[in-house]
């Protein structure tokens, strides 16, 4: 169930989407569902918990057996054989502790699979994106394609009643073939990119990947909540092997306790021939109790030290850690405002250049068009429009970096 939860937790709060989020939450859950790096981290993780069945057990039964080659003469008979049995049994709670030793290392995997998930959510929903501006801009390009069209036919009007060149005609279709080659340039970029989002989610690579949704720049800036980086588990994974090595401690504190022991010997008898009496052949049995004491206890003193080590080493290694994140973080809402502020400049820009072709589409009229500033403008305008869509994409990237770190 714990797994269930995970999984309707991050498509729940993890990425979004302006407008219809379905198809990116069905990539997440089939991904969650499929991918093998997160089957892997469950085996680990199941391999873990049964580590704990292995340590409830308590240390070998020791069986012997012993012949007497030359059968030692005793008042009741000679000695043919001996059986001995020996159990030692650990010290009080010494099972326990190693119970939760085991218990403490499984919940540190466990951290790992809820990362796994986190990292191919994110992984998943930043492919999508990329798929996203790849697609707008061949979109883009179609219908800079087509207007540049519009122009090679004023053009050659133009040419016919003497009022432009056949060179302008020609620089218009060179653009054209730049555009095209450019296009076709982007539908390998996404045959490639939708290759890698169909091995996140464990399918054929050539199954095809459609984009529905429309993104778009929200105009408010969503509240972040930087505390809950704290429990992000990339450092909530350094709590629990802290409490791993506690655990490791108390386990050693157990162990250099003394273990006691108890087992039975017997030994056969054979009676002795041509006498009576009471005890003649009578078998004997000798119950045994034993201590194991360690009185050279240099390993569990250096255990403990290393112990101490472990966990002013993992202490700097979740500060560390918490430090890189906070980077990132501070990083992503960053560039997620510089995303904002560009996509903005972009808007403005292309209005602009809308405008100087409304104004050359006049100029035509009039019969003054000048083809060079037609390609001027039209390559300003897709310079916007494809900053624009990068501005959208660098967005909803660092977004997806937020929503891993906070969420």
């Amino acid at each position: 169930m714990n797994y269930i939860k995970i999984v309707f937790m991050l498509c729940s709060v993890f990425f979004f989407l302006r407008g219809n989020a379905q198809q990116l939450e069905t990539l997440i859950d089939e991904g969650l569902a499929n991918n093998p790096e997160i089957e892997m981290f469950n085996l680990k993780h199941q391999v873990a918990k049964e580590k704990v069945n292995e340590v409830k057990t308590l240390p070998n039964t020791q069986i012997g057996v012993g012949y007497f080659v030359s059968e030692p003469e005793t008042r009741t008979g000679a000695q043919r054989f001996k059986i001995s049995a020996k159990q030692m049994l650990p010290s009080f709670g010494s099972i326990t502790a190693r119970e939760n030793y085991k218990n403490s290392l499984a919940d540190a995997v466990f951290e790992d699979i809820a990362i796994a998930k986190r990292k191919l959510v994110a992984s998943i929903s930043q492919s999508y994106y990329n798929l996203y501006a790849l697609k707008e801009k061949q979109t883009v390009l179609d219908e800079n394609i087509t207007l540049l069209e519009t122009y090679e036919t004023l053009a050659l009007t133009s040419v016919e009643i003497g009022k432009a060149s056949a060179v302008d005609v020609l620089r218009l279709q060179m653009r054209q073939n730049d555009l095209e080659q450019l296009k076709l340039v982007l539908e390998q970029d996404y045959l490639g990119e939708q290759t890698a989002l169909n091995k996140l989610l464990n399918r054929e690579k050539s199954i095809e990947v459609t984009i529905d949704s429309k993104l778009v720049m929200p105009s408010e800036s969503d509240l972040i909540n930087s505390e809950n980086l704290a429990l992000h588990p990339e450092l909530l994974k350094y709590d629990k092997l802290y409490e791993s090595v506690e655990q490791s401690e108390l386990l050693n504190r157990k162990e250099a306790n003394p273990m006691f022991g108890f087992g039975l010997d017997y030994i056969a008898v054979s009676e002795r021939p041509n006498m009576n009496f009471s005890d003649n052949g009578k078998d004997i049995i000798m119950p045994m109790a034993s201590v194991s004491i360690p009185i050279f206890n240099n390993k569990y003193k250096s255990k403990t030290k290393q112990n101490k080590l472990f966990l002013e080493e993992i202490n700097f290694k979740k500060q560390d850690k918490l430090n890189r994140l906070e980077t990132v973080l501070d990083k992503a809402v960053k560039k997620s405002n510089s995303a904002k502020i560009s996509y903005n400049t972009q808007a403005k820009n292309l209005k602009q250049a809308k405008d100087a072709e409304t104004i050359l589409v006049k100029s035509y009229e009039t019969g003054t068009i000048d083809f060079n500033d037609v390609l001027d403008i039209q390559e300003l305008q897709l310079k916007f429009q494809i900053n624009q869509i990068e501005s959208i994409k660098t967005y909803y990237l660092q977004t997806t970096i937020i929503n891993y770190l906070t969420n």
